[in-house]
């Protein structure tokens, strides 16, 4: 018994260790600094990542309340990639800060919420990874002590949060009183579609939906990712989202089945009214954490046009464009921490002229900018076109035209971006940033797994092949 647990649960138990490392270096009389403490913990995390491809259990622990398989742990893998990432690109603004411990322990322990999700295999172990994987975040959003609006952002992402996981746990509630059951198997069994049980799973898709920013329940979004730190807001658009996502591909395709004509019209509903508003809004918006807080809510409008397929191909092109959004948001974001932490700049004006002094970021941000919006060769385009297709499988072409009509929009606004930086003229730019070797070997990392994902199909069948 001793020997599956520690077998079973060993990305957890890594992440854990980690952070009890940490509390330890805190707890200390040795002084560390910044630098050194900040080398060390990336050391740790590339561990934690590469021991991740080292061992893939298979089996369930807990009365199977908890499972892992190969593609659960390509999915807690994927989170671990992002999270490296962050980190490196952090490392500019943290060397500066007083409590680097305290960020990482809490980063990673919502890290830990969100692997338990990823893993459960029953709505109560769900429901305590998330919001393992929440609360730590509202503290995250405030990690900038000194400015009113972090504690703003903080404020309103605890809650949203609350209400979103009232509406959750009332929806799980419900669908226990009309099966018996929290068991994810048990629960298939019971589902007959009565208009009891498909209530309940309204209140529960509206929890899902709380969490990814989708539309109606997207209001909180830009204020959270405005007001917070650039890592954190990255860390929510990506990992947070990323997680998520894909609990609702394994619970939406393996539970509720029963209820599947249901959800699709409710997911149909959501996708095109998320496109439509993330698109409109992201128009008119002149900050940068603003813009891609409306960018990443109609990128999920999108994803969710594969998540309406309903088949192998709809969970596949799910899973991979999540791969690919890591690498194309995490990118952009790189850009706007560096910008951040260095100049303290964050509107969208500030990029004009951004070429003439820094043309390497503008290239990363650019090729960024042009694989969230769908430009071939760049990776975006393949993982649009999947969710496309998936979504075309399913013989509703009327959503698949309201997406490519929204794809259309949304290359306005990142050429806009482009232009910005590569054809307009500035009186005052952007100075010439110098980074540290670790942001900027984050940043080669996302550009990189945009143009190889981009040309190599590798990654889509291999995830295909998981779901067989």
């Amino acid at each position: 018994m001793l020997n599956d647990f520690l077998y079973l649960m060993n990305a957890e138990l890594l992440i854990t260790i980690i952070i009890f490392i940490l509390l330890f270096l805190k707890l200390s009389n040795e002084e560390w600094k910044n630098e050194g403490l900040l080398n060390f913990i990336n050391i740790l995390l590339v561990i934690n990542l590469a021991a991740g491809f080292f061992y893939i259990p298979k089996g369930n622990l807990f009365g199977d309340m908890f499972h892992t398989s190969e593609l659960v742990t390509f999915e807690k893998n994927l989170l671990n990639l992002g999270t490296l990432i962050i980190s490196l690109q952090s490392y500019d603004w943290l060397k500066g800060h007083k409590h680097v411990p305290e960020f990482y322990m809490l980063l990673l322990s919502t890290l830990l919420g969100m692997f338990f999700m990823i893993s459960s295999n029953n709505l109560l172990m769900f429901y305590l990874g998330l919001e393992l994987s929440t609360i730590p975040l509202a503290a995250l959003s405030n990690f900038d002590l000194d400015k009113r609006r972090s504690s703003e952002a903080a404020f309103k992402m605890i809650i949203s949060s609350a209400f979103s996981s009232g509406l959750l746990l009332f929806g799980i509630s419900m669908l226990y009183g009309a099966t018996g059951t929290l068991n994810f198997m048990g629960l298939k069994a019971h589902l007959t579609g009565n208009s009891f049980q498909v209530f309940s799973f309204i209140l529960l898709l509206a929890g899902f939906a709380f969490k990814i920013s989708a539309v109606p329940f997207h209001l909180w979004t830009a204020d959270v990712y405005e007001g917070s730190p650039v890592a954190v807001t990255s860390y929510l658009s990506v990992i947070s989202k990323g997680a998520i996502l894909f609990v609702m591909v394994s619970v939406f395709y393996n539970v509720f089945t029963p209820l599947a004509s249901s959800w699709y019209n409710m997911i149909f509903l959501i996708s095109v009214a998320t496109m439509i508003i993330g698109n409109l809004f992201a128009l008119r918006q002149q900050n940068m954490k603003r813009f891609l807080a409306f960018s990443s809510i109609a990128q999920i409008g999108f994803i969710l046009v594969g998540l309406s397929a309903q088949s192998i191909a709809g969970s596949s092109s799910v899973i991979f464009f999540i791969l690919i959004y890591i690498f194309s948001n995490l990118g952009a974001f790189g850009v706007i921490s560096l910008v951040s932490a260095i100049t303290g700049k964050e509107d969208m004006d500030d990029y004009r002229g951004f070429y003439k002094t820094n043309p390497v970021l503008s290239w990363v941000l650019a090729i960024s900018l042009f694989s969230l919006a769908g430009v071939p060769p760049m990776a975006g385009f393949f993982g649009k076109f999947f969710l496309l297709f998936a979504g075309a499988g399913k013989g509703n072409y009327s959503l698949i035209v309201i997406a490519a009509l929204n794809m259309v929009v949304s290359l306005y606004y990142y050429l806009k971006v482009i232009k910005f930086m590569f054809m307009d003229a500035n009186e005052h730019p952007i100075q010439k940033i110098k980074a540290h070797w670790q942001p900027k070997m984050a940043m080669a990392i996302c550009v990189g797994g945009i143009l190889i994902t981009g040309i190599a199909s590798g990654a889509y069948n291999y995830i295909h092949s998981l779901l067989k």
